[in-house]
């Protein structure tokens, strides 16, 4: 049987960031790539994929994928979970691979064919002023960008998420720790939208992170704060454990809304899809359990009219941007795609990955995801310890990131 799986190699690299990456490769030489990066915790995932996972899979037929995804979520009876469904991501995304390359076809075919010619995609204008967020946004819609997410500093806080520090500096011992309160962060928002909406018009899609900071009452309010800017969505306004405080937003508020890259598989986001309480899903390829997964929750996200928007940030690899943007071109309800660019030291490690083009990303038409790893490149970039940052409130308390 030349598709049995007869090596799982591991790679932990960190060409500008850290990544957790996976190789498969069956008995007659086809092989795969996967991405298992989880941001801060990624030797977690590797060791699970090292110890637990890979000698699970040394003879199993690389074929059978939705078999193999449910024989690892459930065989580790304390199943699911941000590290085990990562490790999982790695697996289910290179087995992907590997079938489209058996299949001599790129994944988007195999997955049913294009819906559309590119994928809608968004990218991050941030600014310590309105003025230089507006710059910023103004930079991108110059490049193409149609839709933009806009973030600020916030007076009196420290490392504002999405305009400051994000992460500690390689090699330091403890996480960055932000200090914020809501009230100035209320109350600067709304003023944001209004300047960037007298600045850039009406015509560009904009909207904002909130990173699960607020109140069901406070995001509700600011919902309706934001109503008048028209924004494109709010983005994950309650903390994910959260799912019937949705129903205040709603009741107060027709902004629309995207929630779920913290969720993990798809019963987390069942609640929200099924109550149309969101108006997008956000999950995370690489956290969900991978292509399998992530396709199960688009069907079932179709049903109630709530699209998807895939979480694309640069702490995942162009491994899962690309396994994004091939699931994007081949789902009905695509909505939107975020997308950041990756230092330049990333393209050594792993090539391919999805091209810009005024305003959407596009795949090649190579067998499978169209990427592969530089073994030697990545030996050369070697793991650097790195934390995201705490919250901490005005008190010193500690608040959700």
């Amino acid at each position: 049987m030349d598709t049995r799986i007869v090596d799982v190699k591991t790679v932990v690299t960190c060409p500008g960031r850290n990544f957790v990456l996976l190789k498969i490769t069956t008995e007659s030489g086809v092989y795969g790539v996967g991405d298992g990066t989880l941001n801060g915790r990624e030797l977690a995932v590797a060791e699970a994929l090292d110890k637990h996972i890979a000698p699970l899979l040394i003879g199993r037929d690389a074929d059978q994928i939705e078999d193999t995804w449910q024989y690892l979520f459930r065989g580790s009876y304390w199943r699911g979970g941000p590290v085990l469904n990562s490790a999982l991501a790695a697996v289910d995304t290179a087995l992907w691979d590997i079938k489209g390359k058996r299949a001599n076809m790129p994944l988007y075919s195999i997955l049913g064919g294009k819906t559309r010619h590119g994928a809608l995609c968004y990218t991050h204008a941030s600014g310590s002023t309105f003025e230089e967020t507006t710059d910023n946004a103004r930079k991108f819609i110059e490049r193409g960008f149609k839709v933009v997410r806009c973030q600020t500093e916030i007076p009196g806080t420290v490392g504002t998420y999405g305009a400051g520090q994000s992460s500690n500096p390689h090699g330091e011992s403890l996480p960055f720790e932000e200090r914020w309160e809501p009230s100035p962060y209320l109350r600067t928002i709304p003023k944001l939208f209004e300047h960037l909406r007298s600045e850039l018009g009406d015509d560009i899609e904009l909207f904002h992170d909130v990173h699960e900071r607020l109140t069901p009452i406070q995001a509700a309010r600011l919902a309706k704060d934001l109503e008048p800017y028209h924004l494109f969505f709010l983005e994950d306004p309650l903390r994910p454990e959260h799912h019937a405080s949705f129903r205040i937003i709603r009741q107060h508020s027709t902004t629309p809304i995207g929630m779920g890259e913290l969720f993990t598989n798809k019963w987390e986001c069942l609640p929200l899809i099924q109550e149309q309480l969101i108006d997008f899903i956000r999950c995370d390829l690489a956290h969900v359990g991978g292509i399998t997964e992530a396709r199960k929750i688009a069907a079932v996200s179709e049903c109630f009219q709530v699209q998807t928007a895939w979480h694309g940030p640069p702490d995942i690899s162009p491994i899962t941007h690309a396994a994004n943007v091939h699931l994007d071109l081949a789902t009905p309800n695509f909505g939107v795609q975020e997308w950041v660019e990756h230092p330049t030291e990333v393209s050594e490690v792993i090539h391919g990955g999805p091209t810009f083009v005024d305003g959407y990303l596009t795949v090649t038409d190579a067998p499978g995801l169209g990427c592969d790893i530089d073994l030697e490149a990545a030996n050369r970039f070697p793991y650097q310890r790195a934390y995201l940052p705490t919250v901490r409130r005005a008190d010193g308390s500690v608040h959700d990131w």
